[in-house]
């Protein structure tokens, strides 16, 4: 077993051989060209988006700036939006569902090194990142190594994620915690007791 395969199977792995380095290097490329495209040619980020990624619905957008380790293990589902800054180191799958919103300054990481520090010098490892439909996460939030975040799920802004989110429910905190469920009468809200003056949707 190669080391590319020993980090998709989620063990310890040297990141410096078998092609990564030079995976990372095409990404940084590809991320450099997203970067510094001009903020208005949508059309030429999303084409430099959809070399980059592993999979993608139709319409999806990532603002730029974004930075990922490979891009080919990031996939991302229909009406997916990302604001500014989007770290996402993909050493693992990312699976990112229908309709999910990212705020900025987010980071995804499915790699982390070992505790002792021998053998973080030389090795890592990574685990999946799943993040259901219709998902929130707010700005500045940190998803760990592992976690599934379910489908309809807040995330509260400044959120590190260490475990696994289930459906339905606002969590947010440092760990992450889940504080209340998703309920019929949060439908007529907008921001807290603050109450929609529209009805289209």
């Amino acid at each position: 077993m190669n080391q590319r395969e020993r980090m998709l199977a989620g063990l310890p792995y040297d990141s410096f051989q078998d092609g990564l380095p030079e995976d990372r290097a095409k990404a940084k490329i590809l991320c450099k060209k997203i970067n510094e495209a001009d903020t208005y040619d949508t059309d030429e980020i999303a084409r430099h988006l959809d070399a980059l990624l592993g999979a993608h619905k139709e319409q999806y957008f990532i603002e730029p700036p974004f930075r990922c380790d490979y891009g080919w293990n990031i996939s991302v589902g229909e009406c997916f939006y990302a604001n500014y800054n989007l770290s996402v180191l993909d050493c693992a799958p990312v699976t990112i569902g229908d309709r999910v919103l990212i705020g900025p300054n987010v980071c995804l990481t499915t790699a982390g090194h070992p505790i002792y520090p021998r053998s973080r010098s030389k090795y890592e490892y990574a685990f999946p990142i799943t993040i259901g439909n219709d998902v929130w996460i707010g700005a500045n939030v940190v998803v760990n190594p592992g976690v599934t975040i379910g489908d309809g799920t807040v995330i509260g802004s400044g959120s590190v994620v260490t475990k696994d989110i289930p459906a339905g429910v606002v969590a947010a905190g440092n760990p992450c915690r889940v504080l209340r469920e998703i309920t019929e009468a949060d439908r007529s809200l907008y921001y807290k007791d603050k109450p929609f003056d529209v009805e289209d949707y």
